[in-house]
């Protein structure tokens, strides 16, 4: 089988496993349903426009929480790697509040900012902030002593230093709080919207099919969160490939 077609075994396995069970008759609970009707309702839904509302409402929240989480957390995380000063009078707060479960939060963003997209986004960004910050510390105090002797030995100013060796060098866990910040943030967009039920999305869309016993919505808005986590992974998996080219691939094989 060719490489890239290898990861679509199992979800065709399961797929058709979902078919066989309806179309030979080994489940009758109604707490599933064919897919046909699964397929049905989803084209339904995209016809009448509902589905790409709820999905780009989901994704416009995820993108605004993303981007502010992620600049505010370079931002921490630098400051944080660059300054023993800062680490000393931050650094034990913020161990502290990075222990806080994220939906422990909840409570408190919806008496600050009400039900609606504002509260959401902040919580977005609650999500993101911390493994871009921890991260982008991490990433920097780990920069190889060896790097910054050879930065002195050419006179390399402090911007000098921080711009082509401590960026460069700290850039591949810079880049591992990015990619779990999107991934942290397209489920806190669904936990948002299943506990701040205001307004529409695709956690709205499960929450009123499950209301409602529409097995059918319900298993549709999975299969789409599904999806589209997919290809958000995809998609940073092949920014980060491109942007990080000059480190070269791994010789293991397993």
């Amino acid at each position: 089988m060719p490489k890239p077609l290898r990861g679509w075994v199992i979800p065709v396995m399961l797929l058709t496993l979902w078919w066989a069970a309806f179309r030979f008759g080994w489940t009758t609970s109604q707490l599933f349903v064919p897919l046909s009707k699964v397929v049905d309702t989803g084209l339904r839904m995209a016809g009448s426009g509902e589905l790409a509302h709820a999905l780009g409402a989901s994704l416009y929240r995820m993108v605004l929480g993303f981007v502010i989480g992620t600049a505010i957390g370079l931002a921490v995380g630098t400051a944080l790697g660059v300054s023993r000063l800062l680490e000393n009078l931050i650094g034990p707060t913020f161990h502290t509040l990075k222990q806080v479960s994220l939906f422990a939060w909840i409570p408190l963003i919806s008496l600050w900012f009400g039900l609606g997209d504002l509260a959401k986004i902040a919580f977005l960004s609650l999500a993101a902030f911390f493994p871009v910050v921890l991260n982008t510390f991490e990433g920097i105090r780990s920069v190889p002593r060896a790097h910054l002797e050879v930065a002195r030995v050419f006179a390399f100013g402090p911007w000098q230093v921080f711009a082509r060796v401590v960026w460069p060098a700290a850039l591949p866990s810079i880049f591992t709080g990015i990619y779990l910040a999107l991934i942290y943030a397209w489920l806190a967009t669904l936990g948002a919207e299943y506990l701040l039920t205001s307004g529409s999305g695709i956690g709205n869309l499960l929450v009123d099919g499950r209301e409602h016993f529409w097995m059918d919505q319900v298993l549709l808005g999975v299969l789409v969160v599904g999806a589209v986590g997919f290809a958000l992974n995809w998609s940073a998996s092949q920014l980060e490939r491109r942007l990080l080219a000059w480190r070269g691939r791994s010789t293991a094989q397993f």
